[in-house]
């Protein structure tokens, strides 16, 4: 299939896209109600309490995820990996956000409209069944991540986070230096930490010669303690 658009080709055609082995016809059919869209740093996707207009395919970028707490403390929920699909909760279920997405590295975005989709799932029982599974994948992991977080001391759930990244962005060419510059409140955020503990928290780390820090790079020096010390919480 020919794209004149690079984001749609990364969603539909991306090694981890949820339509990348649908027939031809079908994606010619879940693209005819759709739009693509760069957004800079910082920009919002969607708000928690908003009402979605279809659902959101990360094609470039990163995304963060995240509800607001106490204070306006923000807790982030998970990130996102290009060809990732964001939103789609509320979208299945016809609900409110529970939650706000925002651009936390540059990203292209598309968002394919609702009747198409729906439509598209009734019909194609395998498209249906990889919708389940990712969302039953997501399930697991944020049952597992509420115990992390609420379980775990400091060092271990900034270890869990450190290694979640790496799951999810991979690492450079060293093989070792996660693929993912977060910036110190993301990530202490994303750990159920205040920034301060997550800086100091990282920089024993560095001590100890399990990650080295240069700038937001973080490359993870010797994985097998790093993961240890998530184990041990």
């Amino acid at each position: 299939m020919f794209y004149t658009n690079s984001y749609l080709e990364q969603c539909l055609e991306g090694p981890f896209s949820l339509f990348r082995d649908l027939p031809d016809k079908e994606k010619e059919y879940l693209l005819q109600d759709h739009s693509c869209t760069s957004l800079r740093k910082g920009e919002m996707i969607f708000h928690e309490g908003g009402r979605p207009a279809g659902i959101y395919c990360l094609a470039s970028g990163k995304v963060k995820v995240y509800k607001q707490g106490i204070g306006g403390r923000e807790q982030i929920i998970r990130m996102v990996r290009p060809q990732g699909l964001i939103g789609f909760a509320a979208f299945i279920t016809g609900t409110t956000y529970s939650a706000s997405a925002v651009v936390i590295e540059d990203a292209g975005i598309c968002r394919f409209d609702r009747e198409p989709f729906m439509k598209l799932i009734r019909r194609n029982p395998d498209l249906a069944m990889k919708l389940m599974r990712m969302m039953a994948v997501e399930l697991s992991f944020s049952n597992k991540r509420t115990v992390s977080l609420t379980q775990k001391h400091i060092r271990g759930r900034l270890a869990e986070s450190l290694l979640v990244l790496r799951d999810t962005y991979g690492v450079e060419n060293d093989g070792r230096t996660i693929r993912a510059y977060v910036s110190r409140e993301d990530l202490a955020c994303f750990s159920n930490m205040t920034t301060s503990n997550a800086i100091r928290t990282l920089s024993m780390f560095a001590t100890e010669a399990v990650i080295a820090l240069d700038g937001k790079k973080i490359c993870i020096v010797d994985s097998a303690k790093l993961e240890k010390i998530s184990q041990l919480g």
